[in-house]
Formats: C-alpha cells, structure tokens, sequence
C-alpha cells in the first residue's frame, strides 16, 4: 500500500524542500495549509492540499484522515505546545502510524531559549503519544543568512548581534532530505531515536561573510550589533516583540559558545557530508547579487 505523507507547515522553508525531496517518491503527499487559495505551488508539486489550522483543533480531521505518516513542524511562538498537542491528537484520532516531528537545536527544559523549552514540551508528548516516532533537532539555518540579502546586496554587509559566534549551521535542504530518508525508510528503523543535525563544520559569521565575498566576487562584510541596534531593526520589519525576545535569547546563547559543536548524524543519514556554507552561497549566489537588491527593500 502506498503510504500517504502529510506535511504540516507546508509553505515554510524546511517544509517545501522536504516536498522536493520527497518528488517522485513512491507516497501520497497531503499538504496542511491555513489558505487553500495560496497553494497552487504546492498542488503543482502533487500534493492534496487541505485547509486547517493547527490554532483550532476543530479544523484539523479531514486533513489527517488515511495518513500514516506526519511531519510535523509547528510555528514558533507561546502557542507551539496547543499546536503540537492538536495535531498529535488528530493523528491519534485518525490512526496514523508515525510522526516525524521538527524540534530545535539544544530543546530541554533547561535550555537558555524559550523556543528550546517549548519545543522540549512537545518533544516528550510526542514520545508518549502512542505511535511511532523520530525528532529532529537541527542547527541554526544557513538559509536564514537570506534575510539579510537585501543588505548584503545594496551595501555588502549585514548586521546581527551573535557577536563572535561559531555555529555548525546547516543547509535546510538537507534538513528535508534527511526527514525524507526517514519517511521513506521502514517506520520501524527511526523509531524512538531524537537526531541533533548540523552542517559539517563550525564557523563564524565573519567566515560566512568571507564565503560570501569568496562566491561573489565583490567584498561582504559582517558587522555584529548590539542587542538593542538588532530590537530595532526587528521592530522596524513589524516582528512580533515574543519573536525578538526569543531570537535574543538564541543570539546570547550563541554568543556564549552554546552552538558550537558538531555531529556526524546528518551524513549518517544521508549517507554523504552535509552541504558547506560554500555549497550554499555558491547554490544561492542571485539572491545576493547587486541586481536583486530591490526585492529585499
């Protein structure tokens, strides 16, 4: 039987490469949206779009009904826990076989970040939660250097208050390739095991702008903020304040050296090295060139 996959957060980063990955796999690919309107991209991917919304419990049934098989990505925010019981509940109550949920990097409830203490709350209800189940806790996001493309591209630097941090950033599309290998492996081989996933080395903003500079071939510069300077411009872009709370206490932790670490797990289950930061600028050179920089703005 052809297993049906539904993938929550359908038009979030990691979520729409994990729809990549997962093209022309042998699966029923379900998508979960709040707009249905909005998902011509994701039909066009061969995905049942349905509407719900992990807010409301109520809306939930049809998307999970027939599924084996959940990602399950919830937004952050004070409400990530109702987001994650609501549709761990849904897969209960439809019978599905197996969640394979997103985490984050370091989540325990002694973690330094709000996010990391919520996402730990979800974690262990999903443990219990009668199926099986796998959780990915991934590292800082190379494809987070895109908001700040348009700064790269109109002056050649970027602003952010992780001081001298070195973080073992990934590549989301190996986030997504590595939870595709999971969905499409037997459910009996991931279950039960929590996988801490980070690129192939740790590195420095300052390094990262020196990719940048290498792939471009014009100079990009990275010039750390001070906490309040970085509130500001979060502020400016009409990020909610729990939003900017929370990337602080991440920033601060980062700062601290908590993100410097590395793990063998995600060429483990890929079966090659993650990407490089040099793969990533090299695979994303446009969206930093000069010529783009008016769609950032």
């Amino acid at each position: 039987m052809t297993r049906t996959v539904l993938i929550t957060g359908a038009t979030g980063t990691v979520s729409t490469a994990l729809m990549n990955a997962l093209a022309g796999a042998e699966v029923n690919l379900r998508a979960l949206v709040r707009d249905t309107s909005q998902a011509d991209d994701l039909r066009a991917r061969g995905a049942e779009v349905f509407a719900g919304d992990l807010d409301d419990a109520r809306s939930l049934p049809p998307a999970f009904e027939d599924v084996q098989d959940v990602w399950l990505l919830t937004p952050n925010g004070p409400r990530a826990p109702e987001n994650n019981m609501n549709a761990v509940w849904a897969a209960r109550q439809a019978g599905a076989e197996r969640i394979v949920r997103l985490s984050a990097v370091g989540a325990a409830h002694h973690a330094p970040t709000r996010s990391g203490r919520l996402h730990a709350l979800s974690d262990r209800e999903t443990e219990r939660c009668g199926m099986r189940w796998t959780i990915l806790r991934p590292h800082w996001f190379m494809q987070n250097l895109l908001n700040e493309a348009g700064d790269i591209s109109a002056t050649g630097t970027f602003s952010l208050n992780m001081a001298s941090a070195r973080i073992a950033m990934i590549d989301a599309r190996d986030i997504a390739e590595c939870a595709a290998r999971i969905l499409l492996d037997d459910p009996d081989r991931h279950h039960g095991q929590t996988y801490t996933l980070t690129g192939p080395r740790s590195l420095t903003f300052h390094e990262a702008a020196d990719q940048l500079s290498l792939t471009l071939g014009r100079p990009v510069t990275y010039l750390p903020a001070s906490d309040d300077a970085q509130r500001k411009t979060l502020l400016s872009h009409g990020v909610p304040p729990w939003i900017i709370d929370m990337l602080q206490e991440y920033a601060q932790a980062y700062a601290s050296g908590w993100g410097d670490f590395t793990t063998d797990t995600a060429a483990d289950l890929l079966g090659r090295p993650p990407r490089d930061i040099a793969d990533f600028a090299r695979d994303h050179a446009a969206d930093f060139a000069r010529d783009h920089a008016a769609d950032f703005r």
